[in-house]
């Protein structure tokens, strides 16, 4: 019998390969073989296969059948070639014509009974399709909004194999995408919540202009939570691009829902401060699956209690906050996934955490070991630093500025960036290199001499120096200004010493 023939596509990180799928049916012993480095999902799906045609009343060839993955080298996790496999049988029995066949792109798990159930990673999976000049996809019914969001190829949503093998007969149509849901915007509360603290409300507006980072220390109940919660109701809403980017992530998580298959607003992650590092950066078994650091992509990581968290789940934020991705490497092998986002730390200053200072009971050596889990390296990556102190006002103070009116300087701040920015490939100042922010815009010696100075005294590092020039960038934009000024420059080393003041 001739070859049959069917193409899926294997999904790591965030990345797609095209996996074109052989069946070859010959003499022997009936029994099915799978090859092409298949895992202990994928081996068994031989069972579900062949239950799923014969319950779908095809019938399944009483021959020895070998079912090859290619490229044979790579990886194939999970059930999403279920489809593919069982038409792949069908198409070398001679049951289904040809034509439709071998210009479709096919995903899906396949019950007992035929149904075609949702997989992870859809939306990551019909992007590679695209990307690889294929222009149909047939995936399960139920993710079909999802899968829907990629322009520029026809979807088709399926209930179960009996309606796809009725398609490729041409006798029955499948389910086309019926619209692009809009996800609804999520309430972060207003600023004006927040009692007092004028310089950590400012630091929050720097962070949400520049996407920078932010530490926030004091005594409990003073707010450092909510301005956190609040930091995302500033920034803007996500770009198309960024949209689908921050979405795929979240499809191969799993976390996407029906009501909400594309996130358009940057998202706010906050792990409890028992997380481990593999919850944080990402992992499992396998193919590693994103974790907090990857799902806050675009948006916002808080990090409550950060001084609770254990040293080495702190050490490993220090390549992500760096490159914007983070690699992981495990036995099905090495994924990657974005992780730019901006990172908030809210910590006591010591463990009894008393509201007023003078009442604190802890050793100097307690305090000291409190804090020193928040490592020099790490500490070296966040830009804005502010030691909150109690309100003076809580029952009268009417608050400050609201959100809506701080989020139009964030704007117009990040606007300014984008333009400067875009022919190097960058949106906001926070994520700009330091070369490129030195010698592209260079500035007189009397405005950065501050921060030379603390260079030549060894107060900041070199990457303290690049951040800080990065963070008078924005204070320029929040003010409307074509070039930092002397004041900027202060400014932005005043709030890396915040915590020491």
């Amino acid at each position: 019998m001739p070859l049959g023939r069917a193409y899926s596509v294997a999904v790591c990180g965030v990345d797609g390969q095209l996996v074109e799928i052989e069946a070859d049916i010959s003499g022997g012993l009936p029994g099915v073989h799978l090859v092409g480095l298949p895992d202990t999902a994928l081996q068994e799906s031989r069972d579900r296969v062949r239950a799923a045609v014969t319950n779908s009343k095809e019938k399944w060839p009483n021959s020895r059948i070998i079912l090859a993955l290619s490229p044979a080298t790579l990886p194939k996790v999970g059930s999403v070639y279920d489809l593919a496999l069982a038409l792949s049988v069908l198409d070398a029995a001679g049951e289904l014509p040809h034509g439709e066949l071998e210009k479709t792109v096919l995903l899906g798990e396949l019950a007992l009974d035929g149904r075609l159930r949702p997989v992870r990673g859809v939306l990551p999976a019909v992007l590679a399709a695209k990307n690889a000049g294929w222009h149909r996809v047939v995936v399960p019914e139920a993710t079909l909004a999802e899968a829907g969001l990629v322009d520029g190829v026809e979807v088709l949503g399926g209930r179960s194999l009996r309606q796809v093998v009725a398609w490729l007969r041409g006798t029955a149509a499948l389910a086309e995408p019926s619209g692009q849901a809009v996800e609804a915007q999520p309430c972060f509360g207003d600023l004006s919540d927040v009692v007092g603290q004028e310089e950590a409300r400012h630091a929050v507006e720097i962070a949400a202009a520049g996407a920078h980072n932010l530490l926030l220390t004091g005594p409990p109940g003073i707010g450092k939570t909510m301005l956190a919660q609040r930091l995302p109701g500033l920034l803007p809403p996500l770009t198309e691009s960024e949209a689908l980017e921050v979405t795929a992530i979240h499809s191969v998580a799993g976390l996407l829902t029906d009501r909400n298959p594309l996130i358009t607003f940057p998202p706010f992650i906050a792990p409890h401060h028992t997380t481990t590092v593999t919850a944080l950066v990402g992992g499992g078994s396998g193919m590693a699956r994103p974790g907090a650091i990857s799902q806050a992509h675009r948006g916002v990581l808080f990090l409550d209690e950060c001084a609770e968290l254990g040293s080495k789940t702190l050490e490993a934020l220090r390549t992500p906050l760096e490159e914007g991705e983070v690699r992981i490497a495990r036995r099905d092998g090495v994924a990657r996934y974005p992780a730019r986002f901006h990172l908030v730390l809210a910590a006591n200053p010591c463990p009894c955490a008393p509201a007023r200072e003078a009442d604190c009971v802890c050793a100097p050596t307690a305090r000291r070991r409190y804090l020193g889990k928040l490592s020099g390296p790490l500490i070296d990556r966040v830009d804005l630093r502010v030691r909150m102190r109690g309100a003076t006002s809580a029952l009268t103070d009417d608050g400050g500025e609201g959100s809506a009116i701080v989020r139009q300087r964030v704007v117009a701040a990040r606007t300014a960036a984008r333009q400067r920015w875009a022919k190097f490939g960058y949106t906001t100042n926070g994520e700009v290199p330091g070369p490129i922010v030195r010698k592209s815009f260079r500035l007189p010696y009397k405005i950065i001499a501050p921060i030379d100075n603390c260079l030549r005294h060894g107060d900041i590092t070199s990457r303290g120096a690049d951040r800080a020039m990065r963070l008078a960038w924005t204070l320029c934009d929040l003010r409307g200004g074509e070039r930092p000024n002397s004041l900027d420059v202060m400014t932005a080393l005043g709030f890396r010493d915040g915590v020491r003041r």
